[in-house]
């Protein structure tokens, strides 16, 4: 069991504050959650780091829901190549994670989701993080709040 002493507030607003410092979508999702995990702000940067903009501005899967997935694998992950419980496991976990975003967003999809929330100029003009992506950063660090505490992965905060 991990020890995660911060409200759900804290974490959304300390991934929000990564993501106005300029880190990716991804990263500003992992970094919120790296330290509990005992991974290191650099090698979780350097994970992230290429999935921001729907993977590589791919516009597939949003960012912030990959940095998710990448939360969701420290807590759920399994490290031993056989065990297809452990493994099937996290997937659903993911799988969770993908179906709240989308309850939320009606999409995972970067794509969709800029075309829903920005103009093409927007986006061009790199306004969409301001528009949409920030808000997508809370929400997605929320929701892998919910997920852990659901679960029991963490104990509760100190008052």
């Amino acid at each position: 069991m991990i020890r995660i002493e911060d409200t759900k507030q804290d974490i959304m607003d300390r991934a929000v504050r990564f993501f106005d410092q300029g880190y990716a979508c991804a990263q500003s999702v992992l970094l919120s959650f790296s330290g509990y995990f005992k991974l290191d702000e650099r090698t979780a940067k350097l994970i992230a780091s290429t999935f921001g903009g729907g993977m590589g501005r791919l516009r597939e899967t949003c960012g912030a829901v990959t940095g998710g997935f990448m939360v969701l694998g420290l807590a759920y992950g399994n490290e031993q190549p056989d065990n297809m419980d452990s493994k099937l496991h996290s997937y659903r976990k993911v799988r969770e994670l993908n179906k709240r975003f989308v309850e939320k967003n009606a999409t995972s999809n970067c794509k969709e989701l800029l075309i829903k929330h920005a103009t093409e100029q927007q986006v061009g003009e790199r306004k969409h993080h301001k528009i949409i992506c920030r808000k997508l950063v809370g929400e997605a660090t929320g929701i892998v709040y919910d997920i852990l505490k659901e679960d029991q992965i963490y104990n509760e905060p100190i008052s």
